[in-house]
């Protein structure tokens, strides 16, 4: 199912920010199957549990990508898979989230913590802020926030308490250099979660992967200019048909 593309999404927001990219990349291709797989609604943040969900929805011999959390994921259920996954793409995913020795290019974990303690304590309020720094470096920041913001599912406080403490355990680095197949990851300059050095940082850890740099654009920019992404998109998946 090479012409078969499964997205994940990121934290607390859903589904949503991903539709306008889904729509664009199959106006590109009317052969490439797009789907959207909403994370899994677990109180548990053990990756082995949400890999193994995610395992039992997900067809085999498809490609596997995602936004952020959704990428982080997308890159273990590839290593996972190996050769039954046809490739991998992340859209502002950092292989940790939270800064540590091995890997300080990330949030640093003081301030993390402190987003851990803001959602345990109001999970709407944390879910309005996160939207925020989701959509600073945008041209229009309050616009996309509000964006964001308002297409996120309704959902438990302890199933989004779980995925923040998932996010902060998950290192994706291993996964990575273990898997074989085609990989392309994008970052944005901008990111207000995401530092831009992570992009070379990648580079650094990964031999033969595609790593782009989008310089002016937010985390999600793959809701600022969901058919340039596409397009990026597209013409890895070409690239990769063509070897």
């Amino acid at each position: 199912m090479r012409n078969r593309l499964i997205l994940l999404p990121g934290w607390g927001l859903g589904v949503s920010p991903l539709e306008p990219l889904a729509v664009a990349l199959r106006g590109l291709d009317e052969h490439l199957q797009v789907a959207i797989e909403p994370l899994p609604d677990l109180d548990s943040s053990d990756v082995q549990d949400w890999l193994d969900e995610l395992g039992e929805r997900i067809p085999q011999d498809v490609w596997l990508g995602g936004w952020s959390l959704g990428g982080m994921l997308a890159s273990e259920l590839a290593a996972r898979r190996g050769e039954h996954c046809c490739g991998l793409l992340t859209l502002a995913s950092n292989p940790s989230f939270v800064a540590h020795d091995q890997w300080p290019s990330a949030m640093p974990a003081p301030a993390f913590d402190a987003f851990l303690a803001g959602c345990n304590a109001d999970p709407r309020l944390t879910l309005k802020r996160f939207s925020l720094l989701c959509a600073q470096g945008a041209q229009d920041p309050r616009g996309l926030a509000r964006l964001l913001l308002g297409g996120a599912p309704p959902t438990a406080p302890p199933a989004l308490m779980a995925g923040l403490e998932l996010l902060a355990r998950i290192d994706t680095r291993e996964a990575l250099q273990a898997f074989g197949g085609p990989q392309l990851h994008l970052f944005a300059g901008l990111d207000g979660l995401v530092p831009a050095e992570a992009a070379g940082a990648l580079f650094t850890l990964v031999a033969d992967v595609e790593v782009g740099l989008i310089e002016q654009a937010s985390h999600a920019f793959l809701l600022e200019d969901p058919h340039g992404v596409a397009g990026a998109i597209q013409a890895f998946l070409h690239e990769c048909g063509d070897d």
